[in-house]
Formats: structure tokens, sequence, C-alpha cells
């Protein structure tokens, strides 16, 4: 909900221990490992239908 009443917010300085740091840096390398296999199968099913697709335009020569 937005109110008349809004204000400005700038962010100027987190403070957060090293040991919570770490463990959000382990969580986050951790949560990339099944965005890179997903991004990875996107990658071979678009290569796989432009390969496709440009044997079958091979063919009809």
């Amino acid at each position: 909900m937005v109110s008349g009443n809004s204000k400005d917010v700038v962010v100027t300085d987190i403070r957060m221990p090293f040991g919570s740091m770490v463990v959000f840096m382990v969580k986050w390398a951790v949560a990339a490992i099944p965005a890179l296999v997903i991004l990875t199968a996107i990658w071979w099913v678009t290569v796989a239908l432009f390969g496709g697709m440009g044997m079958m335009v091979g063919m009809g020569r």
C-alpha cells in the first residue's frame, strides 16, 4: 500500500559479523549450483533446436 506520507530511505552502512557474512556467502554459492544447472539445460535445448533447424536446412540442398 502506498500512502501520501511516504519517505525516502538511504542505507549508508550495514554492520554484519564476519561469521554471518561467511554463512551468507556459502548459501549464495550453494544456491548458484541449481541456477547453473537450469541455465545449462536451457542452453543445450536452444543449441539442439537451432542445430536441428540447421540440419533440416542442409538436407534440402
